[in-house]
């Protein structure tokens, strides 16, 4: 029988993938939906409990992963979660740069001025979702050379394309992983092989445990002003769920994505697309 060509477009069975921030809402989903796919899914987190009862639940509903506690401002925790890798699978295919996030310490508000924040709480911001995202580059992107072939999804941010108020450290940071992704794909193709495609999704507001108090009053359950003016530049009127990911996910990994590489995929609700107007 002759296979239907879609689902050899978007085959990854067999593939390996290494998600850091692997145990967080939105990479969770990722690795629950890799698995689906027959990929064998190395779960990437600081979090090392947590890091283990996913790949312990993904494993009981049949698929195949491991839990590997990794810091990704560390280049030899990184070296040695690699290590795990390829002594568990010998390869890996893809890599998804989902680590990242902001801190109380780099927002602004009314006791903490902009120009009050200190260093530390920046350059914090700024090692977690930029210099994470180049280190696990580093690590697991040499690992790709030796193939000459391979994928790597970063995730960026709406913060990205329109910085928002009282997170500088994060919005600049974003902006940044955004830069690095058309970066190394360009790197990656004129160095080593035009097969090793460096992509990013740019995830608008989806409603996670670090934002969920900034967007949702806890009391009411009503939208805070924040959330509100979110929705109301939203023009599909909702927040995301992970499962909104998923999609763009498999076809920036896939084979039907065979000519893509450099670009920045918002997944947004038309958030980045609406003037307000």
């Amino acid at each position: 029988m002759k296979k239907n060509p879609t689902q050899t477009l978007f085959n990854l069975s067999n593939q390996v993938a290494v998600v850091t921030g692997g145990a967080g809402i939105l990479c969770a989903a990722i690795c629950r939906y890799l698995a689906d796919q027959e990929v064998k899914v190395a779960i990437l987190d600081i979090n090392r409990q947590a890091t283990d009862w996913l790949a312990n639940d993904i494993i009981r509903s049949g698929g195949e992963a491991i839990g590997v506690p990794c810091d990704v401002c560390d280049r030899s925790s990184l070296e040695a979660a690699a290590s795990q890798v390829i002594s568990t699978w010998g390869k890996v295919d893809m890599l998804i740069n989902g680590v990242g996030g902001n801190r109380p310490s780099a927002t602004t508000r009314p006791d903490l001025p902009f120009f009050d924040i200190s260093a530390e709480a920046l350059e914090g911001v700024f090692n977690l979702n930029l210099m994470g995202t180049i280190l696990a580059s580093q690590v697991f992107g040499r690992l790709m050379t030796a193939h000459k072939k391979g994928t790597i999804l970063n995730l960026s941010s709406m913060n990205a394309y329109r910085p928002l108020t009282r997170i500088p450290a994060y919005s600049a940071a974003k902006a940044a992983v955004s830069n690095f992704t058309q970066w190394l794909a360009v790197h990656m193709a004129l160095e080593y092989s035009a097969s090793i495609r460096v992509n990013a999704i740019a995830p608008g507001f989806f409603l996670t445990d670090q934002n969920h108090d900034l967007l949702i009053d806890r009391e009411s359950g009503e939208l805070t002003e924040r959330g509100q003016s979110i929705i109301t530049h939203t023009p599909m009127k909702r927040f995301g769920i992970p499962e909104d990911l998923l999609g763009a996910v498999l076809w920036l990994l896939s084979p039907a994505s065979s000519f893509v590489t450099g670009i920045v995929v918002p997944v947004d609700g038309g958030f980045s697309a609406y003037s307000g107007v």
